[in-house]
């Protein structure tokens, strides 16, 4: 009862805001606007925002995970799948066995959302489940990491590994080719949905 309480009252501040809101002249909306469900956002250094800043109602699993932010850049499947794709053929820790993974470079991806990495910015990304890891712009680039959209040919399910998986080559790392699989992909999560970068 207490969490509808909250909820509650959180919906009637809203209510008085977007009264205001309803009576500022509304902004064009940038080219880039995500359309369907959002399946990736990006925060922190991004210069542009194509959707609202955080809400504490709508955006209940970053606030649940402690996320805040004022804009950010919103990708839905579409938008990823718009970028060039690369495939990479790791071998995968879940079942010792090599797997065909697709999609968008992550540096391809904050370049879209507008954020400048150098070498020594701070990626930090997100899944579903709150577990968060950090690389750098130099190790994104180096590793090549993508943003994976599909897994063998096949869009990975929610639910599973997907909808999206932020991951390198490992066996093309020799320094991480070297580790047992189990600890070649601590700085990769699967089921990815948040991404900042500072």
């Amino acid at each position: 009862m207490e969490k509808r309480t909250f909820l509650a009252a959180l919906a009637g501040t809203g209510v008085a805001s977007a009264g205001a809101a309803l009576a500022a002249p509304a902004l064009a909306a940038p080219k880039n606007t995500s359309r369907g469900p959002t399946l990736l956002t990006v925060t922190g250094a991004v210069p542009q925002a194509n959707r609202g800043k955080f809400d504490p109602v709508a955006d209940q699993m970053m606030f649940k995970q402690k996320l805040s932010f004022d804009k950010a850049w919103a990708f839905d499947y579409a938008a990823l799948a718009a970028l060039p794709a690369l495939t990479i053929r790791p071998t995968l820790e879940y079942d010792s066995k090599v797997h065909a993974l697709s999609g968008p470079l992550l540096t391809d991806v904050l370049k879209a959302a507008g954020a400048a990495v150098a070498d020594g910015t701070r990626i930090t990304l997100r899944a579903v489940d709150g577990y968060a890891a950090s690389i750098t712009g130099a190790q994104a680039r180096s590793q090549r990491f993508i943003v994976a959209t599909r897994m063998d040919g096949a869009p990975m399910a929610l639910g599973g590994l997907g909808p999206l998986w932020a991951l390198y080559d490992a066996d093309r790392v020799p320094e991480m080719a070297a580790r047992p699989v189990a600890e070649r992909f601590g700085s990769c999560p699967w089921a990815l949905y948040h991404i900042d970068v500072a």
